[in-house]
């Protein structure tokens, strides 16, 4: 069996899971490799703002050393979250759901997504993401190893392949064959530049944080993000293919504007702004989730952490847990003498705690979008 200290360490995924793993494992001494199929950082965007709670998500960043540089990006004005009528837009009391935890509770700033990959990309030594290298798939050898094939045909071995590759994991299938399901709900994503100089109602009534309301089995998010970016979402349940039963070309903006204005009909004004007037088209963003409990049986030389591990909805937890997942991994794998030790302790650590919450955040899912 390999000792850790001369494992040789593959992680699939260059996202905020992966990479904080490789950040502490590069903390201790020890060699790692990513593997990220984007071409470069600024491949694509990377979404919209994150609040990371005491427990998870700082924890995670006060183990790779990054707590201190976190704080300074961040912006604890972000944690606000302000829940109107939908037919008046006036304040009403918040109720929490099931699922996200630490729902309320102080000291939880927000960080752009693409602000917290850049921090923990500038934190690795030069060289260790492989940009443009798209992994089709990984083979445990029987021996303790893992193959990884390349898109390009080409392979390589390792002592430890770490699936940090998300939703639509390559390297799932060696430890399970369940598949991410639709959950039911979708979102429509807008969104709004400059937004206090060009969009000032709209800022003010979204103010620092986030902006909720609800109308049956229909809800609106809208997020400040920085440099005065604000991101929209119209949620609401309906079949994975409703824009073909309403006729609704996605790439015609003015089609998906038309059927959101019937959907958010009675509304109020500043709010119906918030979906039909912004910036950018519209981004159709149907969510999947694994299987709950998702859990599988241990395969030496290869594990998964983060949403390749336990796709949840995005309830405010998923990032958390992802870097949670990249901190127990890295530091199981310096603590223990051995590389599969280190991935036992790691998946008796994470599988029931992923498991648990994702049936809260399925429940959750459920309250918000009944």
């Amino acid at each position: 069996m390999t000792l850790t200290r001369d494992a040789r360490v593959a992680i699939v995924g260059g996202g905020l899971g992966g990479l904080v793993c490789a950040r502490v494992l590069q903390l201790h001494g020890r060699s790692v490799t990513v593997f990220e199929r984007e071409a470069d950082l600024d491949a694509r965007p990377q979404g919209g703002s994150l609040d990371l709670h005491p427990d998870t998500g700082q924890a995670a960043l006060r183990a790779a050393g990054l707590l201190d540089r976190f704080h300074e990006l961040s912006r604890p004005e972000g944690q606000e979250w302000r829940k109107v009528d939908h037919a008046t837009a006036a304040a009403q009391e918040q109720e929490w759901p099931p699922g996200d935890e630490g729902a309320g509770v102080e000291d939880r700033p927000e960080i752009d997504r693409g602000q917290l990959r850049g921090l923990l990309l500038d934190s690795l030594a030069p060289g260790t993401v492989r940009w443009g290298r798209a992994v089709s798939g990984a083979l445990p050898l029987g021996d303790g190893t893992c193959r990884l094939t390349f898109a390009d045909g080409a392979t390589e071995d390792f002592d430890l392949v770490v699936g940090a590759d998300g939703a639509w994991s390559r390297v799932r299938p060696a430890v399970s064959e369940a598949l991410p399901e639709y959950t039911g709900v979708t979102f429509v994503e807008t969104g709004f530049d400059d937004s206090d100089v060009r969009h000032p109602e709209l800022a003010k009534l979204v103010g620092p944080g986030t902006l909720v309301a609800e109308s049956g089995s229909t809800m609106l998010f809208a997020q400040r993000n920085s440099n005065g970016h604000i991101r929209a979402y119209v949620a609401f349940r309906a079949p994975q293919d409703w824009h073909t039963a309403a006729g609704v070309d996605l790439d015609d903006t003015a089609a998906v504007r038309t059927y959101l204005s019937a959907r958010l009909d009675g509304w109020a004004g500043g709010l119906r702004y918030a979906v039909l007037d912004g910036d950018h088209g519209f981004v159709h963003r149907p969510l999947f989730a694994l299987p709950v409990p998702h859990v599988w049986e241990h395969v030496a030389g290869v594990t998964l952490l983060g949403d390749a591990a336990h796709l949840m909805p995005p309830l405010g937890v998923g990032a958390n847990h992802a870097l949670l997942d990249g901190a127990d991994l890295a530091q199981a794998l310096v603590t223990e003498e051995r590389v599969d030790d280190a991935v036992r302790a790691y998946e008796e650590l994470m599988l029931p705690r992923s498991a648990e919450l994702a049936k809260r955040c399925a429940e959750g899912l459920r309250h918000l979008v009944p």
